[in-house]
């Protein structure tokens, strides 16, 4: 039900886009002020949502490790899995954003019977989605060329080195492929997979099926539905000097494309896609585990009144003893005790 509902949502989004510009002249709706809207919700919210994490207090440091820590000296600890230090935070957070370093490690459970639990090799999950991660990344860096003149040598690069299988005319880019592919991929397996499907809700599938409607647009412009380049590269330039036009002549599919990527800024600040951000504010990653070396003491801790047990059984020894709980000090030393510490005053 929730993958329905989401794939709806994206079939009325397009139909949104394609009746505003070919039945309705709104190109300027869709094609400027959506646009400038979902950049400066994609802003706030992202900063606002950034914000409210940096400011929950972390007095303890919590990370979650699975190698030796470190302790004494002749004992090998592990120095990326349970950091003790700065570096080893740096080199393990880029491991994790860089390459999903604890994802690679998963591993697929199975019951058996017996009953037996039975552990096996799972990358497939990691494969997707370092795929999706690094294809999206990398066609966004390619579209930079829309929105800059001259165009930057390193989107050059990119561009040259995405499409050096000269495959086809225009030629074919790899990235926008394999980003393609992936995210079928993760969506396929939401169905696929009886246990992801079952926790698998509304905002899960939403995203893949926008990412998804997403990509096949800009595939669709670049090998079926032809769009004017130049005019196409007039507006987004337009959109990033802030002195916006409308060409005439560029297409209703890109339209689609444009009001699509839209959604996907506004949705993003709302949605569990602010994990791009929140990794990095992330204790259970972002911190040493040096609990053995130095103590981490809550900083708001309040002066609080204690009654320790010393004082505990001193009001009530007598009672204590007449319901047969073992003290520490009998009447007769509590009072010599006393009595010694009323002396020295």
């Amino acid at each position: 039900m929730g993958a329905l509902v989401s794939l709806i949502a994206v079939i009325l989004l397009i139909l949104v886009a394609l009746v505003g510009v070919e039945v309705l002249p709104l190109q300027a709706l869709f094609g400027v002020a959506i646009p400038y809207a979902a950049v400066i919700v994609f802003l706030t919210g992202f900063v606002l949502k950034i914000l409210k994490w940096a400011r929950v207090p972390v007095p303890f440091h919590i990370p979650t490790t699975c190698g030796q820590q470190k302790s004494l000296p002749w004992i090998h600890y592990s120095k990326i899995e349970n950091p003790a230090g700065t570096t080893g935070v740096v080199a393990r957070m880029a491991l994790e954003v860089l390459l999903f370093r604890s994802l690679f490690r998963n591993l697929k459970g199975e019951l058996h019977e017996g009953p037996r639990m039975a552990y096996g090799w799972e990358k497939w999950l990691w494969l997707g989605a370092i795929v999706f991660h690094w294809s999206l990344f990398i066609v966004i860096l390619r579209h930079l060329r829309l929105f800059t003149q001259p165009v930057p040598a390193f989107v050059k690069l990119i561009n040259a080195f995405d499409g050096f299988l000269q495959i086809g005319s225009p030629h074919l880019l790899i990235s926008g492929v394999t980003l393609l592919l992936a995210v079928l991929y993760l969506l396929i397996r939401r169905f696929y997979v009886p246990q992801v499907k079952y926790i698998s809700l509304p905002a899960d599938y939403f995203p893949l099926f926008l990412i998804t409607a997403i990509a096949s647009t800009g595939v669709l412009m670049r090998y079926f539905y032809k769009v004017d380049v130049i005019k196409v590269k007039e507006l987004t330039v337009g959109l990033a000097t802030l002195r916006p036009t409308i060409p005439d002549g560029i297409g209703a599919m890109f339209y689609v494309h444009i009001f699509l990527i839209s959604t996907l800024f506004a949705y993003f600040p709302f949605s569990k896609l602010m994990h791009l951000g929140g990794i990095f504010l992330s204790p259970t990653r972002n911190l040493s585990n040096n609990s053995r070396v130095k103590r981490h003491i809550n900083p708001w801790n309040y002066p609080v009144k204690v009654h320790t047990y010393e004082e505990y059984e001193d009001e009530f020894r007598e009672k204590m003893i007449s319901a047969g709980i073992p003290v520490e000090k009998e009447v007769e030393e509590a009072k010599e005790t006393e009595e010694k510490s009323e002396g020295k005053e």
